[in-house]
């Protein structure tokens, strides 16, 4: 990920304008689950998923919801049953997640350039 073009797209929506005690600070929610996302491992790839570059979208509502768009590194992955139920059960946990939707997706299909510098570094990938 070399540019901010290329990095995973992070959101968190304004909170409402009358806070109740139900919302949360969805930027740290965020980070919060980016913490958790760098703990899931892809079982074939010695890097993190979120580090990996499967993580293409993280919206997070002041109401604790969550909306994850991931990938894997390929269809035919062994971790294809898996690793998407582990991110959502792992992500739930999070003190201030209230909900958590979680989306597969093959488009655009993953490819070795949406890994973070620190990824490519630790693989020895180098531009």
């Amino acid at each position: 990920m070399n540019s901010e073009q290329d990095k995973p797209i992070v959101e968190q929506s304004q909170p409402a304008s009358q806070n109740t005690q139900s919302e949360v600070d969805p930027l740290e929610l965020q980070q919060r689950i980016i913490r958790v996302l760098r703990s899931i491992f892809d079982p074939e790839i010695p890097v993190n998923i979120y580090d990996l570059g499967l993580i293409y979208k993280l919206e997070v509502q002041p109401t604790g919801e969550v909306y994850i768009r991931m990938t894997l590194t390929s269809p035919m992955c062994p971790s294809a049953a898996t690793l998407p139920y582990e991110v959502e059960q792992k992500v739930r946990q999070v003190p201030g997640v209230k909900e958590v939707k979680l989306e597969l997706v093959w488009d655009p299909p993953y490819h070795p350039s949406m890994m973070s510098d620190a990824a490519r570094i630790q693989l020895g990938f180098f531009d």
